[in-house]
Order: structure tokens, then C-alpha cells, then sequence
């Protein structure tokens, strides 16, 4: 992909700000642009705690627009941010999960297209142990206040009961992940803003210079609500089975002619449209995709310029193709798109889109080890067999032939003697005498039982 040198510094600056919620400090990025001294320098961060799941596919399709613009990205790994977020994981097995989330996001980003090549990965844990890093942070203690950072940190990290004062350390350190890490530019998700803002007030006075802020929307998860990875009905797992992504998509919720809170439809605009554009910029460049890792999303016969396609049989209306996700909003609205057709689509385009990495985890033994080993708790539990201790008999036979072998004389059991008392008795029927006693004495009625 271009280095975005022969890009006017406007189309740079379109193409990083496409599909861009929120910018904060636009001005800045575009000058910067404009005085073309030096690349613009970014990051995009992510904590490694739950597995990731499709809703990632946004942030990561943005940044190969932002490659394509020039753009220097940083992916930070941000292993002791995860640590810090109400202790959701022991360090030692959130730095298995940084190695795990390198893996297969390097994997899906392969899948979208992006050049991973010209990504750099950042383990936080890297410089956010330094003494400088560290003294910055006691520098921010003895001036932000309590209401400050937690309302900062309301929409990102866990809020309970009764809170850590690692969650209160959180919005702190990611304000000077902009600084240490040496960016122009934060990027990420709109429920991360007030912690944006929260930076562009705190950074200056630390005698650093404000960053800008880029947002992307959130993606609703199937169950119309944002998508998590502690909900699992929310989220698609990037290894989730075929079998289990049309079970999810068949139970989300999608309405006929309804759009809030559809997730569905809203993961088209959101996720697919974007990824088939990217590939069409990347043709355009002269670059042929990896066939292995770029699995069509649309079908070869599709208009040019398709982004999405709704396949149906002609006695149905036929098949549909988008170019415009505001076409495609409205002719479900006007119900010309009936929303089990639209489920179909878009459960054949994530699983195509994923085919690559599950066949990467089917084949890659270093692979799975590291997934192993970041989430044990998923791996599938051996059953022990018991074994059965030596001496002990399960049989009569078997205690008679141990007894006779230790030289002691053997006694059988109570329970085996009224077996063998009661062995001559035809098969189904009582003991004689208490058969009699049960016809003289019929057993007491319902009525009889109660209590007066």
C-alpha cells in the first residue's frame, strides 16, 4: 500500500477522518499534513483482557486508511492497563493474552487486507514500568481529583460497589501512552471520549503538548445492545464456529423495517462495507490482495463497485447489490429486505471473512498453544478415569480370591448374605411371607397419610 506521499495533504486527511464519528484537534492533524515535514504519528490501543470478537473489525479496518494516508501506526498491547482493570486477570496470564491478541489480530488484519508489515506493536508494559513513566504518574495523582478521574474512566472501566484505585489510575496512564508513546494522534472507540478529553486537559499541564482524538462509532452487538466480550450473545468470537455464527445471527435482533438497535444491519454499514471498499482502494494501487488471507466477500458477478450483496432466489425478488449503505437503510425500512435475507448475507460474508484465520487455527500448533495458554478456562477439561485402588473387591468372588491370597479367612458381607437368602425367589415378586403380609395388609391410602 502507498506510503501516501504522491496524496494531496485534503485526500490525507479525508481518508483518516472517513467514517470518523468524532474528531478532536482536527486543525492540528491537518497542519501537520500540510506542512508535510514528517509523517502524522498515531495509536491505537487495546487492552488484552476478553477474547476479542468482530466488533474489532471496525477500529482495525480504519487503519488501513489511515496506512494508506501515511500515516505512522502504533498498535499498543496495553498489558498493564488490562491488569489494572478491576484485576480482570493476574499479570503473568495477561501477558499470554497480549501474545494471543498479536496473533489474531495480525491475522484478521491480514484477512481485511491491511499491511500489517507496516504496523508497529507496542507492549505497554515495555516503558510503562519506567521510573520517568512512573513519576509522571504520581505528578497526575497530585493534581487530578477523584470526580475527575472517575468520571473519565465511567464509560471504559468496570464500575462496581466498590472500586479500585486502579480504575481510578487507568484514564491517567492512557494519557501519557500519547506522550511516551510519541503520537500526534489517539485513536479509538466514542465510549473512550471523556478520557480523551481528560488527556487534552492534563497532558499541558504536565508541560506536554495536547494530542488530537479520532472516534470511531461502537458497533450494537446482536442483541441490539453494545457489543462485549463478557456477553457472549452479544459478540461474534473471531474463532467462533460457522455453526455457531449463523446461531448467533439467526437469534439477533433484527425487526422488519426497524433500525435501532438492529445490530445486523448496522455491522453492514459499520464493518463489511468498509472492509470491501478497502480492498477496492488496495486494487486500485496496484496491489494484489493474498488470495490465501482476502477471501471475497461479494459475488464475482456482482456490479463494479459492489460493497454488499443480498443473494435470494428470483421468486423472492432476486439478488440485491449496495453500493450505499443509506440505499441499503432504506429499502429495509420500506421492507423490500426481509430481515432473514439480510441475516443470510451477512452470516456468509463474516464466515468467508473468517475462514482464514480458523483455518490458521486448525493448522498452527504455536498457535493454538498460545490461545492455550492466554484463556485455559476455554481449553476442554480432560475427564480423569478413576482408578480403582488396589485390594478393594467390587465383587464377592473378588474379596473371597484377596482374602485367600493374604491368608486371612473371609467373611461375606450382611447385604451379600440376604442376596443370597432371597436368591430363590422368582425374579419381580416379594418374600414369601411378605408378599402374604402385603395382601392381609394393604399399604395406606393418600387420604390416610395426611396430617389432620
Amino acid at each position: 500500500m502507498s506510503s501516501g506521499e504522491s496524496i494531496s495533504s485534503q485526500r490525507k486527511f479525508e481518508l483518516i477522518t472517513r467514517d470518523i464519528e468524532e474528531t478532536l484537534g482536527g486543525d492540528a492533524l491537518l497542519k501537520i499534513l500540510e506542512e508535510n515535514e514528517r509523517p502524522l504519528k498515531c495509536y491505537w490501543g487495546t487492552a488484552p483482557t476478553g477474547r476479542p470478537h468482530v466488533g474489532y473489525l471496525v477500529p482495525l479496518t480504519k487503519l488501513a486508511d489511515f496506512l494508506r494516508a501515511g500515516v505512522e501506526v502504533k498498535v499498543l498491547l496495553a498489558d498493564i492497563h488490562a491488569f489494572l482493570d478491576n484485576m480482570k486477570a493476574p499479570i503473568e496470564l495477561v501477558k499470554q493474552r497480549a501474545e494471543y491478541y498479536k496473533s489474531i489480530l495480525i491475522a484478521v488484519m491480514k484477512a481485511i487486507g491491511v499491511p500489517v508489515d507496516r504496523l508497529i506493536f507496542v507492549l505497554g508494559s515495555s516503558y510503562q514500568l519506567s521510573e520517568k513513566y512512573n513519576f509522571d504518574t504520581y505528578r497526575l495523582a497530585a493534581m487530578v481529583t477523584e470526580h475527575d478521574a472517575k468520571k473519565a474512566g465511567a464509560e471504559v472501566v468496570k464500575q462496581v460497589a466498590s472500586p479500585l484505585l486502579s480504575g481510578l489510575l487507568y484514564p491517567g496512564l492512557q494519557a501519557l501512552d500519547e506522550q511516551f508513546l510519541d503520537v500526534d494522534v489517539q485513536f479509538g472507540g466514542i465510549d473512550q471520549r471523556k478520557i480523551f478529553t481528560f488527556a487534552e486537559q492534563y497532558l499541558p499541564k504536565l508541560g506536554y503538548k495536547k494530542r488530537s482524538h479520532l472516534m470511531n462509532a461502537m458497533v450494537p452487538g446482536m442483541n441490539g445492545a453494545k457489543m462485549s466480550s463478557s456477553d457472549l450473545d452479544s459478540k461474534i468470537d473471531f474463532l467462533d464456529k460457522p455453526t455457531d455464527i449463523k446461531r448467533k445471527i439467526k437469534g439477533a435482533y433484527c425487526m422488519p423495517g426497524e433500525l435501532e438497535n438492529n445490530g445486523v444491519i448496522a455491522f453492514v454499514g459499520s464493518v463489511l462495507m468498509p472492509i470491501v471498499r478497502v480492498r477496492y482502494d488496495t486494487l486500485e494501487m496496484g496491489i494484489t490482495p493474498d488470495q490465501h488471507w482476502v477471501r471475497p466477500l461479494v459475488p464475482s458477478d456482482a456490479p463494479e463497485g459492489t460493497l454488499f450483496s443480498v443473494i435470494r432466489p428470483e421468486k423472492y425478488g432476486g439478488t440485491l447489490h449496495y453500493n450505499d449503505y443509506e440505499q441499503l437503510k432504506k429499502d429495509f425500512v420500506d421492507q423490500k429486505i426481509h430481515p432473514q435475507d439480510l441475516k443470510s448475507a451477512v452470516t456468509d460474508a463474516i464466515i468467508a471473512l473468517l475462514q482464514p484465520v480458523h483455518e490458521m487455527h486448525e493448522t498452527d500448533e504455536q498457535f493454538r498453544k498460545t490461545k492455550a495458554l492466554a484463556y485455559p478456562e476455554d481449553e476442554p477439561k480432560e475427564t480423569k478415569k478413576k482408578v480403582k485402588k488396589g485390594g478393594l473387591a467390587e465383587t464377592e468372588e473378588e474379596a473371597a480370591a484377596n482374602a485367600a491370597a493374604a491368608g486371612v479367612p473371609y467373611k461375606p458381607s450382611r447385604k451379600s448374605k440376604k442376596q443370597d437368602s432371597s436368591s430363590n425367589e422368582p425374579s419381580g415378586t416379594l418374600p414369601g411371607a411378605l408378599a402374604e403380609n402385603t395382601e392381609l395388609n394393604p399399604p395406606p391410602s393418600l387420604a390416610d397419610l395426611q396430617i389432620e
